[in-house]
């Protein structure tokens, strides 16, 4: 019921201003931007998908993308390849070559992982990463995130057609979006049903449920000390990896699985099966 008040009281407002907006001359373009701002209070998981996914071509064009046959690729394909249908999320994936440390997923399915953040993490440790950004996906976190970067995005729109220097920036709106993706700061309870999520997906998948832990430990330590200085969004937008490492090992010792997680070579180079040479054979 109170959804439906607001909505009304919305509907009104814009009534009121469609009016107005000869007098205050805000134009064409400020209302159509308006007309959008509106539209994001029914945003839909199909909007967020179709937003999400331009978005995510812009930032495919703006990142230097890990080619079919770089080690990155190969290594991502090895590792999370059999994962392309997940939790009824069809799934796209690629490699942002960059020393940054980040993941993220969209609504509409497209998982990008940073080289930074796989050149510090084993394969569980990284699945246990990207099961948590799946997570935010199948839990409508990032259908909400999106919507909130539409909305600014109108707003920003609606200032940009008062200025021209403005309204360059908004040429570049897909942009802002994928930005508003890689920047995304989920609340403490958006968080904390991800990992949820993260957790469930590596014991249901048969992976080691300690790499989770292991994965938030990493973290912390890179928010200490001199390791900060290579610390970029991972951190930031995800808070106390301590404690969640500590959460994640609690679900282990619950379900009887802890155990000291000792991490794996780390392998991102491409390498190339050697053809055994053939055996002269001796003419009788």
């Amino acid at each position: 019921m109170r959804s439906k008040k607001t909505l009304t009281l919305i509907l009104i407002a814009f009534l009121i201003f469609s009016k107005t907006s000869a007098q205050i001359n805000l134009g064409e373009r400020a209302l159509g931007a308006l007309q959008n701002g509106m539209a994001a209070f029914t945003f839909s998981d199909e909007d967020a998908a179709k937003l999400s996914k331009e978005a995510v071509r812009k930032l495919d064009s703006t990142n230097v993308v890990a080619g079919p046959k770089d080690g990155y690729t190969l290594r991502l394909n090895r590792v999370f390849g059999k994962h392309i249908a997940e939790n009824g999320l069809k799934l796209n994936y690629k490699v942002y070559l960059t020393k940054d440390v980040n993941a993220f997923a969209t609504a509409d399915g497209s998982v990008r992982v940073f080289s930074g953040l796989m050149d510090i993490m084993d394969d569980n440790e990284l699945l246990a990463v990207i099961g948590h950004e799946i997570g935010h996906v199948a839990n409508h976190d990032s259908r909400d995130a999106m919507k909130a970067a539409y909305r600014k995005a109108a707003l920003i729109d609606a200032a940009a057609s008062q200025s021209d220097k403005i309204a360059k920036l908004t040429d570049g709106q897909l942009g802002q979006i994928g930005s508003a993706i890689i920047d995304s700061k989920f609340s403490r309870k958006q968080e904390s049903e991800a990992d949820t999520f993260s957790y469930e997906f590596m014991k249901r998948n048969g992976y080691n449920v300690n790499a989770v832990a292991s994965a938030f430990s990493i973290l912390a330590k890179m928010s200490e000390g001199t390791q900060s200085n290579f610390l970029t969004q991972m951190v930031s937008s995800h808070p106390e990896p301590k404690n969640r490492a500590e959460i994640a090992k609690g679900r282990a010792q619950a379900d009887g699985l802890y155990k000291p997680y000792v991490a794996k070579p780390i392998n991102n180079k491409a390498t190339t099966t050697k053809v055994p040479a053939k055996k002269a054979t001796k003419k009788k």
